[in-house]
């Protein structure tokens, strides 16, 4: 079976588009054949391009994510991909809370899949300046690089 992932955020302009495409990337380099997408539990931006800052971040990285457009979260999610990766807290209750009971996808918080770093939140660059669109990167990258070795 094809792994399918779903990355989610609040708003899918920052954290969620850059670990979409981080996961792709690493996927790509690896072989894995996977599906993957990203999306927000609200749908504030939906139909807009990611952030320009998270635009710049993936194009200094090699990758351009300027034709995504955020989403909200479907019910068909949760029978359409294998898993769906939250990136905080907040966010995977809201996940969760919205899960219809027929749900296969496996739901859990991104950084999970990061020894050392269960738990934690990728952190959220809205409200400052380039620099944390680079941490976030950095944090999505190390998550989708042991996501792929999960799934290859």
């Amino acid at each position: 079976m094809t792994p399918a992932v779903l990355f989610v955020c609040l708003g899918n302009i920052c954290r969620s588009p850059l670990a979409e495409a981080a996961f792709r990337h690493h996927a790509a380099l690896k072989g894995l054949a996977a599906e993957a997408d990203s999306a927000g539990t609200a749908a504030y931006h939906a139909g807009n391009p990611p952030d320009p800052r998270s635009i710049s971040t993936a194009i200094y990285h090699g990758i351009d994510i300027s034709h995504y457009r955020a989403r909200q979260i479907e019910q068909t999610d949760f029978t359409r991909f294998t898993h769906i990766f939250a990136l905080d807290e907040d966010n995977l209750a809201n996940i969760r809370r919205i899960a219809p009971a027929h749900s296969t996808a496996q739901i859990a918080l991104l950084m999970d899949l990061v020894p050392g770093r269960e738990g934690q939140a990728v952190a959220d660059p809205y409200y400052g300046d380039a620099a944390g669109f680079e941490t976030s990167w950095q944090e999505v990258s190390e998550a989708a690089r042991h996501l792929v070795r999960c799934l290859a």
